[in-house]
């Protein structure tokens, strides 16, 4: 920081890829290179004396546990607890430099930030090389380059060609020249591909340049075969991956584009990319591309209804088998909970990986919202405590998400009332009606309302998009939460959910260093049949497609309403009737537990 090359004072380490991956390769986990914290949500900034790790509510405890005495734990969200970027511009001696990698920051992130440091004399600076690299040095793993390969459109439900011109459809509406495409999830839908560059997502590392008459792919070609190039035909060009910034650089020095020619740029594009081709040159948007991917069509849809059938026979028989075994009396701890799970899935049709790192978590580990077991050193599930499993699939044909929290024993009176208010929660979500034009912003609080009445509430959304066999947590990261989604945070307010989008429903309870309660579905925002349609608007409503039952044993019956308990003796009706099938004369030890866990209350 102090040699002539860098001169800076401070040095912002984001957990981001140039891409804002949540899960980055290996490669690109400066920030937990840097401070020990692993978590997917945080930022870094290092001084020449401190060190300060800013996370959410999420991870406060796992922060506590993994950072060491030279870190700050600021913990985002609580009184008196600044932003990291509040915490630059209000909180630090005025007149310094501090340094960013401009590939690593949100060009719209960065230029607030800008004018707040001009305003006390300092000044953000651009670094050409990032210095967390240079002392990673020969450690630093190389970033994977697996195969590409084609998403059938019996999975994908719409041509490639045509979103290419859904696309340019938008651009036309602005005048733009171009539209650069920079995450990666919106890359590996546009063209109907999919990768393995990116643990649990499966995308590649790419971007794109859409312009009126031309496309290209910018992607190392070793990663492309020929099947990849006979689908991309001659509507796409194959360039180097490390081509795209000189690219857009020779566009802006052509006067390819110009201010009234503009390139669209995503509001996730890194500020790089708009140095690259010069500020008065690009219109910084929410991305087209993410709206259009956010909207599933008929063929995603039943894709998604269809894995989910599937996901829920291998929850039928993990949960059977891990009561089985805790009854027995034999030894599981979180890790070979997780692992036996992951196998379940595997054994599925259309089966691709795992979605993300399952939360197998029993008792305190529950209270710790992204805990992820350590195989070396990880606790018991036992009949005593509650355990908590949230885990997920990819499937080609979708991509799954369910949390479920189960007590073998005997819980106590806390347990049952607490976990009550949770499903109230869930079920206020799942049934809610809405008008057109409502925001995940504005429903979150139908899900705590159960849990206000007993004065609790939880530190994390109550839903997140999830893509269709790609990001288990679509266009939301932690700074932006864009399209879908539902919870407190104001960005939650800037769309509207619409017909076709998919999401989680997910509230919790969670008593630090006691126990963790989620309940989480994935629900399909749908139009609802209203008696009535006022001012001739059309109202919405969810569609469940997690098929896995919920405990009734941890639900205190008193407090159910009947509508309430309508609902679980329906859901569980449901999901026997799905799942069973599948498990008829395969997994009979799996049938007889599903039967019992979907018996009416």
């Amino acid at each position: 920081m102090r040699k002539p090359a860098f001169n800076v004072k401070v040095v912002v380490v984001p957990s981001e890829d140039e891409h804002f991956s949540e899960y980055p390769a290996e490669a690109d986990k400066r920030r937990g290179f840097i401070s020990g914290f692993n978590g997917s949500a945080g930022c870094a900034v290092v001084t020449l004396k401190d060190a300060f790790l800013f996370t959410d509510g999420r991870y406060f405890l796992q922060a506590e546990q993994q950072l060491d005495k030279n870190w700050t734990l600021m913990k985002q969200g609580l009184p008196d607890v600044p932003t990291w970027q509040d915490f630059l511009s209000k909180h630090l001696e005025e007149g310094i430099r501090i340094g960013i990698d401009p590939t690593l920051i949100a060009a719209n992130q960065a230029q607030p930030l800008k004018k707040s440091l001009h305003a006390r004399n300092s000044e953000l600076v651009t670094l050409t090389q990032n210095p967390v690299d240079i002392v990673w040095g020969a450690e630093r793993p190389h970033r994977p380059k697996n195969k590409v390969f084609v998403l059938d459109v019996k999975y994908a439900g719409e041509q490639f060609t045509t979103k290419l011109k859904r696309i340019r459809e938008e651009m036309a509406k602005k005048n733009a020249a171009a539209m650069a495409v920079t995450l990666l999830d919106e890359v590996a839908w546009l063209f109907n591909l999919r990768g393995s560059d990116i643990d649990f997502n499966p995308v590649f590392f790419a971007y794109a340049i859409v312009m009126r008459d031309s496309t290209v792919l910018f992607v190392d070609e070793n990663q492309v075969d020929d099947s990849v190039k006979v689908h991309l035909g001659q509507e796409v060009s194959i360039r180097p991956y490390e081509d795209f910034l000189p690219y857009l650089r020779s566009l802006a020095t052509d006067s390819l584009v110009k201010k009234d020619e503009p390139v669209l740029l995503g509001d996730k594009t890194n500020l790089a990319v708009v140095e690259a081709l010069g500020e008065e040159n690009v219109i910084i948007m929410p991305s087209p591309v993410a709206a259009l991917k956010a909207i599933k069509n008929p063929i995603e849809i039943e894709g998604f209804r269809q894995c989910h059938i599937r996901d829920g026979v291998a929850l039928a028989r993990y949960f059977a088998w891990l009561e089985g075994r805790l009854n027995s009396g034999e030894k599981v701890d979180e890790y070979q909970g997780a692992e036996q799970l992951g196998k379940f899935r595997s054994e599925l049709d259309n089966f691709m990986g795992l979605s993300f790192t399952a939360i197998s978590s029993v008792g305190p580990n529950a209270a710790i919202i992204h805990y992820s077991p350590d195989p070396n050193d990880c606790a018991m599930i036992t009949k005593d405590q509650i355990y908590l499993c949230d885990s997920g699939g990819q499937y080609l044909d979708g991509t799954t998400d369910v949390t479920r929290t189960w007590h073998f024993g005997v819980p106590s009176e806390d347990e049952k009332r607490a976990f009550t208010r949770v499903l109230q929660g869930h079920i206020a979500m799942d049934t809610v009606i809405f008008p057109t034009g409502t925001t995940g912003y504005i429903v979150d609080s139908f899900a705590r309302r159960p849990l206000w009445e007993d004065g609790l509430d939880y530190m994390h959304g109550t839903g997140h998009g999830v893509g269709h066999f790609l990001n288990v947590h679509e266009g939301m990261h932690a700074f932006m939460c864009c399209p879908q989604g539902i919870g407190t945070r104001i960005a939650y307010n800037s769309t509207a959910l619409r017909p076709g989008m998919t999401v989680s429903n997910e509230p919790g309870y969670y008593a630090d260093g006691k126990w963790g309660i989620r309940i989480e579905n994935v629900v399909i925002v749908r139009e609802a049949s209203t008696p009535y349609n006022f001012g001739g608007g059309k109202y919405l409503g969810f569609e469940h497609v997690t098929m896995c039952p919920i405990q009734t044993t941890l639900v205190d019956l008193s407090l159910l309403t009947t509508n309430e308990r309508t609902w679980l003796d329906n859901y569980h009706e449901e999901i026997f009737r799905k799942v069973a099938p599948y498990l008829e004369g395969t997994d009979e030890v799996a049938l007889e537990w599903l039967r019992r866990r979907c018996a009416p209350v």
